[in-house]
């Protein structure tokens, strides 16, 4: 089991914090949720050297993957559309106020990169 310490999880919800709001981006109001995604996300960049979206397979590969490095790629048109993106880590002001009704937001990565990680995780098997 990787363990993540709650001061490295408070230091990088501070760091994306910063950044989200730049972009017009809001941390989903479910405070134990988000710290369980940043969690996530430290453990994927201690893994493969990048915080990959833990919402979604990761190949290992940075060439493959730069598309799910949060805030990916993705984030902004679905937080745009539906009002968050797919992990629901980043939302909009008004679906974090129950403005707008929480969808589930449809996946937009493209098929070749999604078997590139179900592929990654086959190798990855005993």
């Amino acid at each position: 089991m990787h363990e993540v310490s709650s001061n490295r999880i408070d230091e990088y919800y501070q760091k994306l914090k910063k950044l989200s709001a730049r972009k017009g981006f809001y941390f989903n109001r479910d405070h134990d949720m988000v710290r369980e995604l940043l969690k996530s996300l430290l453990i994927n960049m201690d893994r493969y050297g990048y915080a990959s979206c833990p919402c979604r397979l990761a190949s290992g590969q940075y060439k493959h993957d730069k598309d799910i490095i949060c805030p990916c790629v993705y984030a902004a048109p679905d937080i745009e559309e539906f009002g968050s993106c797919y992990c629901r880590l980043y939302v909009s002001r008004d679906w974090n106020e129950d403005r707008i009704l929480h969808v589930v937001v449809p996946e937009r990565r493209p098929s070749e990169k999604i078997e590139a990680g179900i592929r990654a995780l086959g190798e990855q098997q005993p």
